[in-house]
């Protein structure tokens, strides 16, 4: 079983989000355990307080290391082997890589900072990883946390009702996921392929891998000069029409 905890000041927000969809049924069957830890039951003052103004001056506030520090103590205990995860926007960013090489963990920390952030020095003693989930700015580290979350447990064999869906998802292959479509034919004056409905499941998946082709390379450039390519890919792009598209 994968242990989550969560080191945060609402711990109320995690627990809650977790308690939903694809993380609630993983927490059910055994496969994963989620908890957290508020670093304000760590302090030592009637105020407990857990930021103070940044050395050298400057604007907002900065999380103390000794609440955090605490907090993680007690959070680690004798365990060894942790993945201690700060979500922090200046660090790498978070791939479907790096979800899977955390799958393989028994523990996972998440450690959510606030304010202006947290204090070097808990990241320098305690990070074992740092990702950040996008080229922006959030209030705190709870949302890219769940994010991370969320991409880990789905790789957990059996969080998924299919595991044919892993392999169809976005990122999957280093590609986009071809358009998808369902119940009724028509909407709206908006049809299905025709083949999709052909029952031709050969020509289906060559539509697929060429769509999955195209969107990648027009939308993400990045990730189509990294992707794998199969014997035909190209072939398949150089023949793609107007109306595939």
């Amino acid at each position: 079983m994968l242990r989550v905890d969560f080191v945060t000041l609402f711990p109320e927000m995690v627990i809650g989000a977790a308690s939903h969809s694809i993380l609630k049924r993983a927490a059910a069957s055994g496969l994963v355990e989620f908890a957290a830890s508020n670093p304000r039951d760590f302090t030592t003052d009637r105020h407990r307080t857990v930021d103070d103004a940044p050395y050298g001056g400057g604007p907002g506030m900065v999380m103390m290391a000794g609440p955090l520090a605490a907090a993680l103590d007690s959070v680690l205990g004798d365990s060894t082997g942790a993945a201690v995860v700060f979500p922090d926007p200046v660090a790498p960013l978070f791939t479907q890589t790096d979800a899977a090489s955390l799958a393989q963990s028994q523990r996972i920390v998440f450690v959510c900072g606030h304010y202006e952030g947290i204090d070097q020095r808990v990241r320098d003693l305690y990070a074992t990883h740092a990702f950040s989930i996008g080229d922006y700015v959030l209030t705190g580290g709870e949302l890219p946390a769940l994010v991370m979350a969320d991409a880990v447990v789905r790789l957990l064999p059996g969080a998924l009702g299919s595991a044919d869906s892993l392999a169809a998802d976005s990122y999957a292959e280093g590609l986009l996921t071809a358009p998808q479509y369902t119940r009724p034919e028509d909407f709206r004056g908006c049809a299905v392929p025709d083949l999709l409905t052909s029952g031709d499941h050969e020509a289906v998946r060559r539509w697929r891998r060429r769509q999955a082709l195209a969107l990648t390379r027009r939308l993400r450039s990045d990730l189509f000069a990294r992707a794998h390519l199969e014997p035909g890919d190209l072939d398949m792009l150089s023949s793609l029409t107007r109306a595939d598209d």
